[in-house]
């Protein structure tokens, strides 16, 4: 049974994919501090924070619509990855878009929208 955001795997993936951002981004240049970084932290963050917001929601609608607005966060950061790549700034290009290719199956086909019409 879920009791919390916190017990879906969704969640626990896209929570590290914030913490793998953070440490990417803090290795980035100083002059990126308040663009790149600031740009790419505030997307990740997005991911978790809006499965969490949906979980709560009672509506079925409602829950959808947050979960597609962390995708919508997903892709945007989805598009910094492929930038900074092209900048060539030192990244795990492919580890980091693996991962938010997993959270995105997650969310469409084996977890929290086609869920979110069951929890409502």
């Amino acid at each position: 049974m879920l009791n919390s955001f916190m017990d879906l795997d969704v969640w626990k993936y896209a929570h590290n994919l914030v913490l793998q951002v953070y440490k990417m981004t803090s290795g980035f240049p100083e002059g990126e501090k308040y663009g790149l970084v600031s740009q790419m932290r505030r997307a990740a963050v997005s991911v978790p924070a809006n499965i969490a917001e949906g979980f709560k929601r009672r509506g079925k609608k409602e829950k959808r619509q947050f979960y597609y607005i962390a995708l919508g966060s997903l892709e945007e950061l989805r598009y910094f990855f492929i930038l900074v790549r092209d900048l060539e700034y030192r990244i795990d290009y492919h580890g980091v878009s693996e991962d938010a290719d997993k959270i995105s199956r997650m969310l469409y086909s084996e977890g929290a929208i086609p869920q979110a019409l069951a929890w409502g």
